[in-house]
């Protein structure tokens, strides 16, 4: 399901370790630009951005800044639920680093125990 390393283990991440920062920052760059592009009051009118906030944005009043409340409430949620899972990510990632460097620690192990026993061997071929 995922890639293969160069010892033919599947891996579950790519082997960039910024592919969070790939995948989420655009998104919330966007949400940034779309809530800064307003002016004044929330729900007063059409923005700076050249195009309209839509009829009842544009009309103002009390419509128009309940409309913008939900548009922020919109945003916010969105934003929370993309840090979430970039959250999820991350920590899911770890836990693969973690893996990995256990099953590192024990081929050292192994690695090791090979060469003492080749030392040894070694030694019994010099007393002969």
């Amino acid at each position: 399901n995922g890639q293969l390393t160069k010892n033919k283990r599947p891996s579950r991440f790519p082997e960039s370790s910024n592919m969070a920062l790939r995948l989420f920052a655009p998104q919330l760059l966007r949400l940034a630009g779309v809530r800064a592009m307003s002016t004044g009051d929330f729900g007063s009118g059409a923005g700076k951005g050249g195009g309209s906030g839509g009829s009842i944005r544009d009309a103002g009043g009390a419509f128009g800044k309940l409309e913008a409340a939900r548009e922020e409430e919109y945003f916010r949620k969105l934003q929370s639920e993309q840090l979430s899972k970039l959250k999820k990510h991350l920590e899911e990632e770890v836990d693969h680093h973690k893996e990995m460097i256990e099953e590192h620690e024990e081929a050292i192990e192994r690695h090791k125990k090979k060469i003492a026993k080749l030392a040894k061997q070694a030694d019994e071929v010099k007393k002969d």
